[in-house]
């Protein structure tokens, strides 16, 4: 879909709903399905890939109000099954219908803490979208009701007419409970273990909170005052957060519980080693993991240079290597980082990507370069610096044991890109720190702390959960691990 100007899409809507306000009856399945999908407003394309603000604006009311009617009100509420943490998906809508984002709020944050982020960055059409009625009614996700669009509308309601409210904490237990990490996860136990009464501590080891909600996903997809807001609600519920603490280093894990008289602990440190290739060329000066790209910009503001004390590379040509989210960030940060050329190389095709279709369009529409069937077979340099990647073409053959067809070298095929920086976005494995600092923690092969179905990880009082359980998910996936391990803990605190 090519881009919409705001103005449109708002007039569209104005018009829709005053159509829908005059009608006689109520809506019929058969009507609601007739009514267009809303389209969500962006900045137009080639300006945004020049600036760090927000690329969407968020619906306009009468966009939230004609698509909140395009909900069937399934019995079954298929879209709840489909919530990693079982939001009422339809009576919140239902609300909106009405006008009432107020009351659509409320109905949220019975089990989302976090609405405002994952309206914007958790993959609704794998999740909630993916089994929605009317989707397969039309034969696709896309079309769908648009269920993050308007958890993001009834969040941003809520934080611009300033009707935030703290939950309600217990009166104190006197027990005491460590959170090591603070992304999606840590903030879900910090917050429902404080509710429940007990003394928390939120342990970052970044000079600022927030995780990978403030290091990895771009100020343009995700600002970074919103989580600041989802922070400071935390503070105002009575969490402290240490920041520049390394458990493992600053204080092994098992010292909180020995030593420093916690209950229990809970480690939510992420997947933030980055994977490398191991192609010649990968030590050349220009060649970044993501994780540090996206860092530097993100966490250090490096795209601010007039003001950011972190150095970071300002070359016109970048290749970026791999097809996921965070390629997708690192691509479209390079734009704005000045980048005339941005390249970005995928082993297989399009429908392979495990992108977001919107991130993929976003990025195209800004000017990104797609080479698909190649990979970078080798980075070239001069003097120690990149002046080029070397790639290979490839054929599909046959699935692997991801499902997706296998990506075969086409021989003979190779050729050069010359560029001035080369971006390494494939994907990340676990911190070792705390399982090296930690005899007893047990995990598998590739690093993830081994936990049962409620976050309890091998040794008693230590639990466990989000991307250093899963691997890399999503933010509502590890803030529903989260949610679990935090009723674990507090059921083991009530206890004699």
């Amino acid at each position: 879909m090519s881009w919409q100007n705001p103005d449109e899409l708002k007039e569209a809507a104005r018009l829709e709903w005053e159509r829908l306000e005059g009608l006689a009856q109520p809506l019929k399945p058969r009507d609601r399905m007739a009514l267009p999908a809303q389209e969500m407003p962006t900045q137009e394309p080639l300006a945004r890939a020049r600036n760090m603000r927000e690329v969407a604006t968020g619906y306009f009311a009468d966009q939230a109000r004609v698509e909140a009617q395009r909900c069937l009100q399934c019995k079954n509420a298929p879209c709840v099954n489909g919530c990693p943490v079982s939001i009422r998906i339809p009576d919140f809508i239902a609300e909106l219908v009405k006008g009432d984002p107020a009351a659509a709020i409320r109905i949220i944050k019975q089990t989302s803490l976090l609405p405002a982020v994952c309206g914007r960055v958790c993959p609704q059409e794998t999740q909630c979208q993916q089994p929605c009625t009317l989707g397969k009614a039309l034969k696709s996700v896309e079309k769908a009701v648009a269920i993050g669009r308007l958890e993001r509308y009834a969040a941003d309601w809520e934080r611009e007419h300033n009707a935030m409210q703290s939950p309600v904490v217990a009166p104190a237990t006197g027990r005491k409970v460590a959170v090591v990490g603070s992304g999606p996860a840590g903030i879900t136990v910090a917050a429902d273990v404080r509710r429940a009464g007990h003394e928390v501590v939120l342990f970052e080891a970044f000079h600022k909170a927030g995780g990978v909600l403030v290091y990895g996903i771009p100020e343009f997809r995700l600002p970074k005052a919103i989580v600041q807001t989802e922070l400071d609600a935390l503070k105002q519920m009575g969490v402290e957060i240490r920041t520049n603490f390394v458990v493992g280093r600053t204080r092994k894990l098992a010292d909180l519980l020995e030593k420093d008289g916690f209950d229990a602990v809970f480690v939510g440190t992420g997947a933030g080693l980055p994977k490398f290739m191991n192609i010649e060329g990968e030590n050349l000066v220009g060649v970044y993991s993501a994780n540090e790209y996206l860092t530097r910009s993100n966490l250090m503001k490096a795209y601010n240079s007039d003001k950011a004390f972190t150095p970071i590379h300002s070359p016109e040509r970048v290749a970026v290597l791999g097809g996921g989210n965070v390629a997708m960030d690192a691509a479209r940060t390079a734009l704005r980082l000045g980048a005339k050329n941005v390249h970005l190389i995928y082993r297989r095709t399009e429908v392979e990507m495990p992108a977001r279709v919107e991130e993929v369009r976003h990025a195209k529409e800004e000017g990104v370069q797609f080479h698909l069937l190649q990979n970078a077979r080798r980075i070239l340099g001069e003097k120690g610096r990149v002046t080029a990647v070397e790639c290979l073409r490839y054929e599909l053959g046959e699935p692997d044991a991801s499902g997706r067809r296998r990506p075969v070298e086409v021989a003979g095929s190779e050729f050069q890109i010359p560029i001035d920086a080369v971006i390494i976005a494939i994907g990340n494995e676990s911190n070792p720190l705390i399982k090296q600092t930690t005899p007893g923690l047990e995990t598998d092969k590739w690093g993830h702390i081994l936990t049962d179905e409620n976050g309890r990880t091998s040794l008693p009082k230590v639990f466990a959960g989000g991307d250093i359980v899963l691997g890399a998910a999503t933010v509502i996936l590890a803030m529903g691990e989260g949610r679990k391990a935090a009723a674990a803990i507090n059921a083991l605190l009530s206890q004699p």
